[in-house]
């Protein structure tokens, strides 16, 4: 009690005008009159409610060069903040590669969490994607190497601590501890569903997914970058290491593939065996037509390349959304949807081909649902198309299949090829190095141990981005959560009653953590108003 009251006498005498401030005001660089409420597009389950506001940010952060200004996108909820009087925390989710709305919408941790915390959630979306287009629009912002070169992670995390400072300025919560949350930098894909990242290994245009992966990524280098900014970050399955040398290439695709093996060892041969008999169809005569037909594709493929790469993100996806319960974050998916793949590929009738028995297999994916007719392969529903960008210019990730483990095409990383066509496609060469130079990497732990303190690294065993995360506790502030069941950021996905009982006791742990953050960081308030108080 007697620390509340000097709470209280802290915020009274150093932020003077916060009482007379009944409602929150957001940033002075808003522009209110685009703001709206929306209910949250989430499920039946959710029921956010968030204004839409728009923030005016710089397009270079790193230079004084006259250049012009963008609407960031931002939402924002302040129906359980305590205020300023009262220390209330801002929960500030870094927005990652697409639009805001959909991962606000699946972030049901935050949410549920924010009355207990009393917290501010805010929301604010990443450059280059959603609304958030420099230039005016995305045809301008997209348009060439030179417009495009303002999207990189450096002027992403710039961008957030630029705003969220102007909003607890403009709120006068100077002293409101801003906890930061992140679940991935990626992409994803399907008719209505799906989108193709594209990575070049061998010379060969290989389809790659990669999830929603930077936003965990981008919580972890901010409180890194950012110490001054937030109190601490909990970053859901953040592959920091996924970088250079950092791991070995192959650690992603053999986590996939352990995953099928684990359920079925019939199921991941069959899968194994089935690239083969892809190129042996397509290369008989109208084989990529007969192809077409097989998998229910609305336009004939051009390639197997193209059949390929479809189903190595839907086998990568379902790796990283393997969930205990039915869920409809990539797409509407039942409960261990690997296991219910493997049921049909291994249940599939005598008779049936391999690669009939993998159509059979990857529908659980697709259509699981039943309600899609044909499949396209270039749909992009979630503004996530800027990635390519950025992949082929500092979020540089090495890849490779092992022959005995993996159970996709073998293949090395061939960085030249790589760097071919980055240079192809957008008149660019990748710096591979740069993300280990500019956010680190290299001897992780001595870094972390020196200059870090309270992140939590969640992770599940299942997500194949958790080869490249800590899954160790590093000091008594750099904490790994690690579940032997879990998929990619299933805590900070919303609670339902099938959750088992090791993602409630996560979660539990994730909250006893941030508490104590934020209890710490009060009990150093009063200490610096005690200290202020001693010497008038």
């Amino acid at each position: 009690m007697a620390s509340h009251l000097v709470l209280l006498l802290i915020i009274s005498f150093v932020f003077s005008t916060s009482s007379s401030s009944p409602s929150p005001r957001f940033p002075r660089q808003t522009l209110q009159s685009r703001a709206r409420t929306q209910p949250s597009r989430g499920g039946d389950r959710n029921s956010y409610r968030y204004e839409t506001k728009y923030f005016s940010q710089q397009l270079d952060h790193f230079s004084f060069a006259d250049l012009p200004k963008f609407s960031q996108r931002y939402l924002i909820n302040s129906d359980h903040w305590t205020g300023a009087s009262e220390l209330g925390p801002i929960f500030l989710y870094c927005g990652n590669e697409g639009d805001i709305e959909w991962f606000a919408t699946n972030s049901g941790f935050i949410w549920e969490i924010a009355p207990k915390f009393g917290a501010l959630l805010v929301f604010p979306e990443h450059r280059y994607y959603g609304e958030s287009m420099p230039y005016g629009n995305r045809e301008e912002a997209y348009k060439n190497a030179t417009t495009l070169s303002y999207l990189t992670t450096e002027q992403a995390l710039a961008d957030f601590a630029v705003f969220v400072t102007d909003l607890k300025r403009n709120l006068s919560a100077e002293a409101s501890p801003v906890v930061l949350f992140g679940g991935s930098y990626g992409g994803s894909k399907s008719k209505k569903e799906s989108y193709e990242c594209f990575f070049f290994f061998l010379g060969v245009s290989l389809l790659l997914l990669i999830d929603a992966m930077l936003l965990t990524v981008l919580a972890a280098w901010m409180r890194l970058k950012y110490p001054h900014i937030a109190i601490g970050a909990l970053a859901s399955s953040a592959p920091i290491l996924q970088f250079e040398d950092l791991v070995p290439p192959q650690t992603f695709y053999d986590i996939v593939s352990n995953d099928f093996k684990r359920e079925s060892s019939s199921c991941f041969s069959t899968i194994k065996d089935s690239w083969d008999a892809i190129i042996a169809e397509g290369e008989k005569e109208n084989g990529l037509q007969q192809l077409s037909k097989t998998f229910h594709f609305c336009r004939a493929l051009n390639s197997t390349d193209d059949l390929s790469g479809w189903l190595d993100s839907a086998y990568s996806y379902l790796a990283m959304v393997d969930y205990p319960y039915a869920a409809d974050f990539m797409m509407p998916l039942p409960g261990h949807p690997i296991k219910e793949v493997c049921r049909k590929i291994d249940g599939a009738s005598s008779d049936a081909s391999i690669l009939e028995r993998i159509y059979a297999g990857v529908s659980v994916y697709y259509n699981y649902t039943g309600k899609v007719g044909c499949f396209e392969l270039d749909d992009d529903p979630h503004g996530l198309d800027g990635w390519n960008w950025q992949a082929c210019t500092e979020m540089v990730m090495p890849m490779s299949s092992s022959q005995e483990n993996s159970m996709f095409t073998t293949y090395d990383f061939n960085y030249s090829s790589y760097k071919e066509d980055c240079w192809n496609t957008f008149g660019v060469n990748p710096r591979p190095r740069w993300v280990t130079t500019e956010l680190g990497g290299h001897d992780i732990e001595t870094t972390l141990k020196s200059f870090g303190s309270n992140i939590i690294f969640s992770n599940g065993l299942l997500d194949p981005w958790s080869g490249g995360s800590v899954l160790k506790n590093l000091s008594s502030t750099i904490v790994a959560l690690v579940t032997e069941e879990g998929g990619h950021h299933l805590d900070l996905r919303p609670s339902t009653p099938e959750d088992p009982k090791w993602l409630v006791e996560q979660r539990e742990a994730e909250i006893r953590l941030i508490q104590e953050w934020i209890r710490t960081y009060r009990l150093e308030k009063v200490a610096q108003f005690s200290l202020l108080k001693s010497s008038w």
